[in-house]
């Protein structure tokens, strides 16, 4: 798999097909893996957040989630997990749904079970990240976790090699826009880079860690290339 270096971050360069291909592979090495999904924001608090950076860096793939960060196709976590749910789906993978509040997990698992039948989904929680909880004895193959960044990312690089998981991965807030407590930007947005500023009205308070992404993040990257270029 081929990478590339965003001040200092390592992305996989993937597409949604050749990710999902990835994660099956995963799925039957007998090895534990875990996922990450960078974005601008991620990039900036790897700048001073050096043990996120390593978390990061020691990922067994990193999609490119964000524009500016397209290492070719950009692959958003969202879009991974449905996919990744579908391919369990299909091949009778289990799925375990980690984090959320006030009921989004469990609401999340019921709309992918939906979505997709015979989708086998054995357990939710909501448990705090540092509260203890239990997986099934059988284990589980694929983890979706919604902690936020950082959070999760932390917590999966402490806990993965002691829970029975083979694949873990950071997601985000996609359990509550999967069970509709929040609304995607349109596709036009989406395909245009703009879904910052659809947060921004959505949700105002998001603000400074918008601005983090759309104008600390690419000021970094000009800095990163002005600084190359007067080395040469």
């Amino acid at each position: 798999m081929q990478h590339s270096d965003v001040l200092g971050v390592k992305i996989s360069k993937v597409t949604y097909e050749f990710a999902t291909k990835v994660v099956e592979e995963f799925l039957s090495d007998g090895k534990k893996h875990y996922i990450v999904t960078p974005n601008p924001e991620f990039i900036v608090l790897a700048q001073t957040d050096l043990e996120f950076r390593q978390i990061l860096n020691q990922a067994d793939l990193a999609i490119p989630d964000g524009v500016g960060l397209r290492a070719g196709t950009r692959v958003t976590g969202i879009d991974l997990m449905i996919k990744l749910c579908q391919l369990a789906a299909e091949k009778g993978y289990s799925i375990f749904l980690l984090g959320g509040r006030g009921g989004v997990a469990e609401e999340a698992a019921k709309r992918l079970k939906g979505r997709f039948a015979n989708l086998n989904i054995i357990g939710t929680s909501e448990a705090d990240p540092s509260s203890p909880f239990h997986f099934p004895s059988s284990g589980v193959d694929l983890l979706f976790v919604a902690y936020g960044a950082p959070k999760q990312e932390r917590w999966i690089a402490e806990h993965l090699p002691k829970i029975p998981v083979k694949v873990a991965m950071g997601v985000g807030g996609a359990f509550d826009f999967i069970a509709g407590k929040r609304k995607r930007a349109p596709k036009i947005f989406r395909r245009l880079g703009l879904e910052w500023l659809w947060r921004v009205v959505q949700e105002p308070h998001r603000l400074p860690r918008i601005l983090r992404a759309t104008v600390k993040f690419p000021l970094l990257v000009l800095k990163a290339k002005f600084l190359k270029l007067a080395k040469t």
